[in-house]
Formats: structure tokens, C-alpha cells, sequence
């Protein structure tokens, strides 16, 4: 089956999050889902698992085991035994879980900010006190890590929550930088619980590294959260799953369900199993469209947006754009309102992120095109 990514494919009325959370006539360019059709592979899985008429309670084979365990040893030459694989609902319920039943209550979170919302919000779920660290652009538009500053904050936490790549920012965390986080955890004896999700979406040959697998040491004290969702286009499938290496956090960390039983969505599995060992194809075409629409938005903010800027995501498909330039008291409201483009609010990344917005450049190129249009006209009749 030929893939046309140039193809706008109806998703109104359709039970899409994206697509019914605002009136019809607004163009949703907010929430992590791209408008891409799926791969012909995972169709095929589910169209074949379909034929059987039982959908009970499921839980991976040994197949998606085995296939899990290669994927990461290809791409991260990261070496996962099959049982250190544990299988969950998504990336946020296991945040949750090793919150939940890995960090004594009372204790110190630590979160780089801006941040993802539920990274932000899960430690107040469990009364845990969540301690910001910001990022910082350099004079490149790079967001290093201020190690200083994390040795300095890390005594007062039990645990690190970490964005790998980094949503918002689109940062892609290098070794030697993650190197020295880890490293500061092993020496203070903090947990890493490491969101990963977005791990197989890289630009510019740029290449994902698990924290993780960086050393024993670190792998000792690291949850590591992963998922096909974001890469192949396949949220909706609630199939996740956490890789940890220490067999006691392991033991500990499923003790923390609270009710979520061990198994998964039955397609999902399916979903999964086909998107990591049938999918690279299609993902190599999506992540060059991407790469393509990424630059494309990237001209034409610093060619037609005065009062907006953007650095270069090096991952994810999420502009995180400053509007501080445009002097409006809410951005995302105004272009809300007079743009009909639905953008994610940047209050919800961090209390002092008001003026930025998020923009999901994952979609034809043709919607992009139209967003920024609207947005370059409600600007205009603004003066």
C-alpha cells in the first residue's frame, strides 16, 4: 500500500481527542498526535488478530519480548533481558506507578522545566513536592542541563523525572550529558524514572540514548519508560512498557498497579509487536517528512512571524515557540479566538511559560501551511 503523507484524511466525528476538543472550525495543532495514517504492517496485525473473536485480558508473548530486547540492542546497543520488560497502559500510568511505590511520601521530585504536564503534576498525586529546575537556552539554542545546579538541588529529592528526548524543548540529551546526570543520581542515591516515549523520533542523524544504558550503576537506580505511541502514530492503543533492570525495583514497582492488572490492550500488543518489527520503513518516510516540516515552520517563523522565535527541535515533532516578542497577555488564547489554531497553552509546562506555545508540526504539509496562515492573518488584523 502506497503512503501519500500529503493526504488530509477526515478525523471529525471519529472520537479523535485531537479533533473534538474544540469547535469545528478550529485547526487542532495542539495535543502529541500526528495526522498520519498508520503503517500497513500494524493494519495488517490488527486486521489479522481481528479474526480471532475473543478479546480477553492479554499480556505480551514471548515474541514481543524478543522483539523489544533486539530493537534496543540495534538502535541503543542497549542489552535488556526479556524478563526486565514489564507491560503497562502508557507512559503515564507508569510515571504514576513508580512514584507511587517507589519514592517514601513527603520526598522531594525533581523536574527540568518546562515540562510535559503529567511529569509536572504527578508528584502532587502522590504528596510528593515537586522541586523545579529550569533549562535555559545557551547563545546557540541548545538547553544544557546546569549540572552545578542539579548537584546542588539533587540532596534534597528521591527521585529525578526525566524527559528523554525532551518534550517541550524537542532536546535531544547527548551521552556525555546524561552521563553526568546519572552519575549525580548514583552519588546521591536518587531513582530516575526516565520518559522515553518519544526515543524513536530523531533529526538530523542524531541518535537516541537510553540513560539507562550508560552504566550498571545507573541502570540499577533507572525506570525506563517507552512506547511505539508517539513514533508510530498509535496512542490510542494504551500499550506501553517499562524496562528495569534492577529485579528489586522491578518486584517493587509492579507491587504499585493499584488495580492495573498485568495485562494490556489485546490489539495493542499486536499493534506494538508489527510497528517495532515491520514499521522501520514507514517511520524512515514520516521522520524525513517531519524533518522537512520542521524546517519549513522554522523559515517561516523567522521570515513572517516578528515577536515569535523557535529553536530547532532536534526530536519530537513540537515547536516550542516564544510569542514574548508579540505582546499579547495570552498567545495561545489570542490564536485560539482569532486564529481558529488550537496550540497547547505553555502555562501548562511550567508557571513561568505564558508567553510560549506548542505546535504539532506532525501532520500534512498542507495543514501546517494553512495553520501559520490564519495565524500570519489574526496577527495582521491585529496591526
Amino acid at each position: 500500500m502506497t503512503m501519500d503523507l500529503n493526504s488530509v484524511h477526515q478525523r471529525l466525528h471519529t472520537g479523535s481527542k485531537k479533533w473534538s476538543q474544540y469547535p469545528e472550525d478550529v485547526l487542532p495543532m495542539w495535543v502529541a498526535d500526528m495526522d498520519f495514517p498508520v503503517a500497513e504492517p500494524i493494519v495488517q496485525a490488527l486486521t489479522a488478530r481481528l479474526q480471532h473473536p475473543l478479546l480477553g485480558y492479554s499480556v505480551a508473548q514471548d515474541t514481543l519480548r524478543q522483539t523489544l530486547v533486539a530493537h534496543l540492542a540495534q538502535h541503543y546497543a542497549w542489552q535488556v533481558k526479556p524478563e526486565e520488560l514489564v507491560f503497562l497502559p502508557g507512559v503515564e500510568p507508569g510515571v504514576n506507578m513508580a512514584l507511587n511505590a517507589l519514592v517514601p511520601e513527603g520526598s522531594g521530585v525533581l523536574v527540568q522545566t518546562p515540562n510535559y504536564a503529567p511529569l509536572l503534576d504527578a508528584p502532587g498525586h502522590w504528596n510528593l513536592s515537586r522541586i523545579d529546575l529550569p533549562f535555559h537556552a545557551d547563545a546557540d539554542g541548545q538547553y544544557p542541563t546546569d549540572i552545578a545546579a542539579l548537584q546542588g538541588v539533587l540532596p534534597k529529592v528521591r527521585a529525578l523525572l526525566l524527559s528523554n528526548p525532551h518534550n517541550p524543548l524537542g532536546k535531544v540529551f547527548d551521552a556525555q550529558e546524561l552521563r553526568a546526570i546519572g552519575d549525580a543520581c548514583v552519588q546521591n542515591d536518587v531513582l530516575i524514572v526516565s520518559d522515553e516515549i518519544h526515543a524513536d523520533i530523531l533529526f538530523d542523524g542524531r541518535q537516541h540514548t537510553p540513560i539507562a544504558s550508560l552504566s550498571p550503576a545507573i541502570a540499577d537506580r533507572t525506570v525506563t519508560l517507552m512506547s511505539a505511541s508517539k513514533a508510530w502514530n498509535i496512542a490510542g492503543m494504551k500499550t506501553a512498557f517499562a524496562v528495569i533492570q534492577n529485579p528489586d525495583l522491578r518486584l517493587r514497582f509492579n507491587a504499585g498497579r493499584l488495580g492495573l492488572v498485568d495485562s494490556v490492550n489485546a490489539l495493542g500488543l499486536d499493534a506494538t509487536q508489527a510497528a517495532y518489527s515491520k514499521g522501520a520503513p514507514w517511520l524512515t518516510r514520516v521522520i524525513a517528512y517531519l524533518q522537512d516540516n520542521r524546517d519549513y515552520l522554522a523559515n517561516a517563523i523567522k521570515t513572517r512571524f516578528p515577536g515569535i522565535s523557535m529553536n530547532l527541535p532536534q526530536s519530537t515533532y513540537l515547536a516550542w515557540l516564544d510569542c514574548s516578542g508579540l505582546d499579547i497577555e495570552n498567545p495561545q488564547q489570542f490564536f485560539l479566538n482569532e486564529a481558529k489554531v488550537a496550540l497547547s497553552a505553555g502555562h501548562e509546562f511550567g508557571d513561568d511559560c505564558g508567553q510560549f506555545v506548542r505546535l504539532n508540526f506532525g501532520c500534512p504539509r498542507s495543514m501546517l501551511e494553512e495553520a501559520l496562515a490564519r495565524m500570519e492573518r489574526s496577527l495582521q488584523r491585529r496591526g
